[in-house]
């Protein structure tokens, strides 16, 4: 038992240790993108369904001893594949979608290994059951869960802020060695026995073989969880950032659900959780609600985590309920990783090219509402009683419905590719702000343009005349034209602050945002600078550029509510420096609302030899201007001591944090900068 045991644990456990650990590889790569982490959960169920299928022939069609040598080969071959390091031709070169090069990617890089590993808790239970006479396995189902939530949970907390992720490669490339010795061990052991055979287990009465209709019930409650799990997950790091941490909490959640579930019978009761559920659903129809108020985000995330997990605890209780006899076990567990691959299909590819919003969080709570009908149908003796509760069911379903048509409605455009949701918002008068169209990306306001003779030529929003980069551009422009940098274009409102003469740059990874920039704003057009547009992530498109010599760099590009993290780190500060002018002044919006940035600048400041402020604007000047927070930073010992940087109560100096450690992209700790 013990060797079966530790086999599973460690495949476990490494198998969801690698998840962030890749995941925060390649991000830089792509963006800083939320959808990065939904492309890659697409290739890890993805590989989970291989690895059971795998399981699945493998028990089915070759006899024991044959199982041993095909096993112990494709283990010693993935052990070549070693250490796990992404290799940087997998770089993208522009802005198109970049989903399937993350999956050929990961598929190269981790594919192998991973995939093994998938493999090893369908087959070692089954090898368990073949070689111990009357077993149960299952608890070694909710072993291999708990190893893979131990996994998740010691990333942000214990590995991620202490080890260098290249040492991270290493450290789990070698574990997955060990792991290898072991399984091969328990490959050995059980390389005897009869083909085909199950023992009796007491108290389970070998049934027929699973019926259609059971398995389609199996693969629906599958895809239902995986469905809420990536939609509330991309929720999330859509509107706060795209960190290991949110990455990792619905998951453990979800993980734990199954171990629940799956651990003892007397976990799930319907009695507990099906009321429970009514106030998750509304949680999660609510979600938007809470995220436009500016919720905390110590509420928001484990009010909504909270909600997944009573979802994903009626999915997989419902899921338990039916599991069959142990005979069928790998065909089981087949079913339930095709139900996971198609959550991941449908949220990671389908939802962004056949729908033009974030349709999958309302798909995923109507398919949880009807499944639970489904379920309490079968099980339910009165005729009126399920009447009643389809035609609920049949009610929700048009709430939601009548809820997405009038979020649609108060868009003029709604489009979507890989990046997210762009929409375009025509806002009437109000309170003294003219009529104004807005750029909406998710909850975050990308822009706003006044609808008024001129308003092309007018900085609104983030861009005032109190803010960081508008002082900074006046305090240059003293001097005569200049060479403007900005990565990130959003609506085009940078562009008002270019005059005739000027240079400007764009460095933008979304093809769609400048699509409707120039399309749907006039910013673009009306800007009399020299300008030019680079699609592509701007710290890639300026590693490969000439020197720009630029007067000012301004980082206002943003993936959820923040700056992508790629570029706070060492090496991007060593990118934006070649471009730069010796006396010019590199910019960085830091306004968001869920993380305070201004230590990582302050640390990356202090080691590249610039002296830095920090403008906090309230844009109370005028009605249509937003408050934001801009670091001004120059090598230049006298640039920002100009007077427009000397204002008591709205600009102080950059101070650095004692004891913060800098980001490069080998590490970075998102938790003690959560605000």
């Amino acid at each position: 038992m013990l060797v079966y045991a530790a086999s599973i644990f460690l495949s476990a456990f490494l198998l969801f240790q690698v998840q962030p650990l890749i995941a925060k590889f390649i991000l830089p790569w792509f963006g800083g993108s939320a959808a990065v982490w939904s492309a890659a959960l697409l290739f890890f169920q993805l590989l989970l369904l291989a690895g059971y299928l795998y399981a699945h022939c493998v028990i089915r069609y070759l006899k024991p001893r044959q199982q041993f040598w095909t096993h112990t080969s494709l283990l010693i071959l993935s052990l070549a594949t070693l250490p796990i390091v992404p290799s940087a031709i997998w770089k993208p070169s522009g802005g198109d979608d970049p989903t399937l090069r993350i999956l050929l990617l990961l598929g190269a890089t981790i594919g192998l290994p991973y995939g093994l590993l998938s493999a090893t808790s369908p087959l070692l239970q089954a090898w368990y059951l073949r070689t111990h006479e009357g077993a149960i396995p299952y608890r070694l189902f909710a072993l291999s869960n708990f190893g893979s939530m131990l996994a998740l949970l010691s990333y942000p907390f214990v590995i991620e802020p202490r080890i260098a992720l290249s040492r991270q490669a290493m450290f789990w490339s070698l574990g997955y060695s060990a792991f290898a010795i072991v399984c091969i061990f328990a490959a050995w052991q059980s390389r005897q026995g009869p083909v085909g055979t199950v023992s009796q287990v007491p108290g389970l009465r070998i049934s027929d073989p699973p019926r259609l209709s059971d398995r389609a019930l199996w693969i629906a409650l599958s895809a239902c969880a995986s469905i809420l799990l990536l939609a509330v997950s991309s929720h999330l790091t859509q509107n706060i950032a795209p960190i290991p941490l949110l990455w990792i909490a619905p998951l453990s959640l979800y993980l734990l659900s199954f171990i629940l579930c799956f651990e003892s019978d007397r976990i799930y009761n319907r009695a507990i959780f099906l009321p429970l559920l009514l106030a998750a659903l509304y949680l999660l129809t609510t979600r938007d609600t809470l995220l436009q108020h500016n919720a905390d985000v110590t509420t928001l995330i484990p009010w909504l985590c909270g909600a997944l997990f009573v979802c994903c605890m009626v999915c997989h209780g419902e899921l338990a309920r039916r599991r069959p006899h142990p005979r069928y076990l790998t065909q089981f567990y087949l079913m339930v990783s095709i139900g996971g691959a198609s959550g991941g299909l449908f949220v990671a590819l389908a939802a962004p090219h056949f729908f033009n919003s974030y349709i999958e969080l309302p798909v995923g709570i109507a398919l949880c509402v009807a499944l639970v009908t489904c379920v309490l149908w079968i099980d339910m003796p009165w005729p009126w009683l399920r009447a009643a509760t389809t035609l609920l069911t049949v009610a929700f379903a048009g709430y939601l419905i009548r809820n997405q048509a009038i979020e649609s409605r108060a868009y003029i455009i709604s489009a979507r590719n890989f990046y997210g949701v762009l929409r375009v918002r025509d806002d009437p008068p109000w309170k003294g702000i003219p009529a104004q169209r807005l750029l909406i990306h998710g909850t975050i306001n990308h822009g706003s343009q006044l609808n008024i003779p001129g308003g092309d030529r007018i900085p609104t929003s983030y861009f005032g005349a109190g803010s960081g980069i508008n002082r900074a551009l006046r305090t240059l422009g003293d001097r005569g034209p200049i060479r403007i940098g900005v990565l990130g274009l959003g609506a085009g409102v940078t562009a008002t602050l270019a005059r005739a003469g000027d240079t400007l740059h764009y460095y933008e990874i979304n093809p769609l945002v400048v699509d409707i920039a120039k399309s749907n704003f006039g910013f673009w057009n009306a800007c009399p600078a020299h300008k030019r547009l680079y699609l592509g992530d701007g710290r890639l498109v300026l590693e490969r550029m000439p020197d720009e010599h630029l007067d000012l760099l301004a980082v206002d590009a943003f993936s959820s509510d923040a700056v992508p993290m790629h570029l706070l780190t060492g090496e991007a500060w060593q990118v934006f420096i070649r471009h730069l002018n010796p006396d010019a002044i590199l910019a960085f919006n830091i306004t968001n609302r869920y993380l305070n940035l201004a230590p990582v600048i302050a640390e990356a400041a202090a080691a590249n030899g610039f002296t830095g402020i920090v403008v906090d604007d309230a844009g109370e000047e005028q009605d249509y201007y937003q408050p934001s927070d801009w670091v001004l930073l120059s090598r230049s010992p006298t640039m920002l001591e100009h007077p427009n940087f000397i204002e008591k109560f709205t600009i102080s100096k950059l101070q650095r944090k004692p004891g913060f450690r800098g980001w490069t992209d080998d590490y970075s700790n998102i938790v003690e900068i959560l605000q």
